[in-house]
């Protein structure tokens, strides 16, 4: 009965022992891999906002106008005077076409038919959901779109390519 519990102290001795946890493998993080591909990515959008400039200096009939939100727009058709454009959760009606840097038609505006957006509220292409709220009913806007505003480094899954960058003609219809 002693040798028990003598065999007993000693295994909880020897059990209640401090765990250590064990050490990772890779004890520093690999910041390498990100900086390079952060330096990839800058240098893609640089040789890509050059190509955009060098399209727009080509355009010498059209008055671009650069966005903060980084892309560049001119108006085919501008409404004069104080209309109102549309805001945050505004539902708005507007037809529009996308094309290649080069005008070649990815979507034609009959194929996509007449949208009906809500402003901020659902899921569009990163740039025209800002641009949409510089129009005033009855104005159409064409917009160049660098891929990091558009479809980015995916494209859409059917005709807009990777890193494609595109312009977007768009005719705001109606705000509500």
């Amino acid at each position: 009965m002693k040798i028990n519990i003598f065999l007993l102290l000693v295994f909880l001795c020897f059990s209640c022992n401090n765990v250590q946890p064990r050490k990772p493998i890779n004890q520093k993080p690999s910041t390498t891999l990100l900086k390079a591909t952060a330096q990839q990515t800058k240098a893609l959008n640089t040789i890509e906002d050059k190509k955009i400039e060098q399209l727009i200096l080509n355009d010498s009939l059209a008055l671009y106008y650069v966005s903060k939100n980084g892309f560049w727009y001119t108006y085919n058709h501008k409404k004069e005077g104080n209309l109102p454009t549309p805001q945050l959760g505004n539902e708005v009606s507007f037809e529009y076409g996308i094309t290649d840097l080069n005008d070649s038609i990815i979507y034609s505006k009959e194929e996509l038919g007449i949208i009906n957006y809500k402003v901020d509220k659902e899921d569009f292409i990163s740039a025209i959901q800002k641009g949409i709220k510089l129009m005033k009913i009855g104005e159409t806007i064409t917009f160049v779109i660098p891929f990091y505003n558009a479809y980015g480094i995916s494209g859409d899954g059917n005709k807009i390519g990777v890193n494609q960058s595109i312009k977007s003609t768009i005719t705001l219809l109606n705000i509500k």
